[in-house]
């Protein structure tokens, strides 16, 4: 971005990003009598359903790991898009699809007792759902684009397709614990609100 400003207007830019200590993982086990099938490990994505966020590429490759459950939260009804896929994947018995969840305790809960973190935008800049799934300490399969390598510092696992996706939960699953606390270190050191606030203050 800060590149792009230069090269395009001839003027210096300073990026700030989002903090992400807001969230924290959530004990409150009478979610389970809502969302029973959450006992087991699942993947969760939290995000708008648009092609940018590559959605149907997640959703394929969990079409075809029927023994992982994915949870992923987001405005269905918005677009032909998100019909469609809503549509064609609510068959899958380990695809959940719910439509958005503003209750923050709620879907705070969700994502923070999520085994994994899947992360498909390929557009923008730091993204908030990002640095909070890294504040929550979760293993974490990316996106791979310049701005998803810069945020977690290339200590994630990415994927470009979903066939990639496939692969990395097949074969690197034992990568994940240590992502998960490398995700938590880089969270806690760049993208806590204290700093970015410090950032904001140093500026002005």
């Amino acid at each position: 971005i800060t590149d792009y400003v230069k090269e395009s207007y001839n003027k210096d830019a300073v990026l700030i990003a989002y903090g992400g200590d807001h969230v924290e993982k959530i004990v409150d086990d009478s979610f389970f009598e809502k969302y029973t099938f959450m006992r087991n490990p699942y993947a969760v994505t939290v995000c708008r359903i648009e092609p940018e966020n590559n959605i149907h590429k997640i959703l394929e490759a969990f079409s075809k790991l029927p023994k992982n459950q994915l949870v992923m939260v987001g405005n269905w009804k918005n677009s032909e898009y998100g019909i469609s896929l809503k549509e064609n994947y609510s068959r899958f018995g380990n695809i959940h699809l719910f439509d958005p969840i503003y209750e923050s305790h709620e879907i705070n809960w969700i994502r923070s007792n999520a085994n994994l973190y899947i992360h498909g935008h390929s557009a923008g800049g730091t993204n908030p759902s990002l640095v909070e799934a890294m504040n929550l300490a979760l293993p974490i399969l990316a996106f791979d684009c310049v701005y998803n390598r810069a945020t977690t510092q290339n200590c994630c696992l990415y994927w470009k397709e979903s066939d990639d996706i496939v692969n990395i939960i097949n074969n690197k699953k034992d990568s994940f614990e240590s992502i998960s606390k490398k995700m938590k270190q880089i969270g806690t050191e760049e993208y806590a609100w204290k700093i970015i606030a410090e950032q904001y203050n140093k500026l002005y």
